[in-house]
């Protein structure tokens, strides 16, 4: 090879060193370009996912659900206008005082035998109107003897713990909740209780998640327009299925059963007192708990908004997959007649009773 052609081949060589050079860099240019702009999207997303809500898309149902009473199933401490508005409340029961006391956003239950008195704060508010309370005392909770009745302004048993007769002044305070149950009760009443109970990370009242599973993950793949993971539908369910569905908190039949439950003090499980009515058919839609009432919105407690749902069935000319008998007396208030109110044990509350009948004046609570 003479000088000329060797230095040609070195320059070509050092040419293409360069080139190798140019390339490999501009390609990590291009890598770390490529995952900047993926942090950057990433970060855009995480924001674009915090900033969607369930009401981006049903802004209608978002709106009601707010003051349903699902949403307010559990208040937060601090949060109880009921006893802000009473904020000392007392009464005795047997040889017990029970007070309920609050200052400023913080109430207090006490229970005194006379000699002695035991109080504890009030952190989980368990209903909107009528209030029962969790307390915590040494690591274990307890479901508050006495509750807050507002049509009276009264403390007085809470139903279902008629039959307690305290001796001592914890027992006075309620009953003490195994662990099972105490989740249970937070879950009914509360969103984000996971398998393990820990009150610190629960959020007071009912979630669009609680009821329609797979609705968080449906929202952050909206944000990102990806519409394919929906959360299952409710609306397709018969009115067993609703019936089990709504019970896992109102009470099942199987449950109300299974426990033994008798008496005016469960007529408030409503599931279980509507599988009793002759006109329960499991597998038609308009008997189920949702044909009467919105669970997004407040309850309609006018007797007359329910003509039209008992006359979808009870009418002439309803097309019935049952033969349903039409009323001879009225075609109004139905209800007023055939799902009465019934007195909880103690008189400060009523409870309309789902088990539909004929009413008999001067009948027993029928089981």
């Amino acid at each position: 090879m003479s000088a000329k052609s060797a230095a040609t081949l070195r320059n070509s060589m050092r040419l293409l060193t360069v080139i190798g050079i140019a390339v490999a860099v501009v390609a990590l240019l291009c890598t770390r370009s490529d995952s900047r702009m993926a942090f950057a999207g990433q970060q855009q997303d995480k924001q674009l996912t915090a900033a969607v809500t369930c009401a981006t898309c049903h802004a209608g149902v978002a709106s009601s659900f707010k003051n349903a009473p699902m949403r307010h199933a559990m208040e937060p401490d601090g949060a109880n206008p009921l006893l802000n508005a009473h904020p000392d409340i007392t009464s005795q029961l047997g040889a017990y005082t029970y007070r309920v006391q609050t200052r400023g956003a913080h109430s207090t239950y006490s229970v005194s035998d006379g000699k002695d008195t035991l109080t504890l704060p009030i952190h989980w508010i368990f209903g909107q109107h009528t209030q029962t309370w969790v307390l915590e005392k040494d690591g274990h909770f307890y479901e508050s003897l006495v509750s807050y009745f507002p049509r009276e302004n009264t403390l007085a048993t809470t139903p279902g713990d008629q039959g307690i007769s305290p001796h001592t002044l914890e027992e006075a305070v309620g009953r003490r909740l195994p662990i099972w149950e105490t989740r249970v009760c937070f879950n009914c009443h509360a969103s984000g209780v996971g398998e393990k109970l820990d009150v610190a990370k629960i959020t007071p009242g009912l979630n669009c998640e609680h009821c329609h599973a797979g609705a968080q993950q449906h929202m952050e793949d909206a944000a990102n327009e990806n519409f394919k993971t929906l959360p299952k539908s409710l609306k397709h369910l018969d009115a067993e299925q609703v019936s089990d569905f709504c019970g896992q908190c109102h009470r099942t039949f199987d449950t109300v059963m299974r426990n033994r439950w008798h008496g005016p003090a469960f007529v408030r499980f409503q599931p279980y007192r509507i599988e009793l009515s002759k006109c329960f058919v499991g597998n038609d839609p308009r008997i189920s708990c949702v044909a009467c009432h919105n669970p997004h919105q407040q309850l309609n407690h006018s007797t007359a908004f329910y003509d039209s749902k008992c006359l979808a069935c009870h009418e002439a000319r309803a097309s019935s997959r049952v033969a349903a008998k039409v009323c001879p007396v009225a075609k109004s208030n139905c209800t007023s007649c055939h799902m009465p109110k019934v007195e909880l044990p103690g008189g400060h509350a009523q409870f309309t009773d789902h088990f539909i009948r004929v009413v008999k004046p001067g009948e027993d609570y029928p089981e």
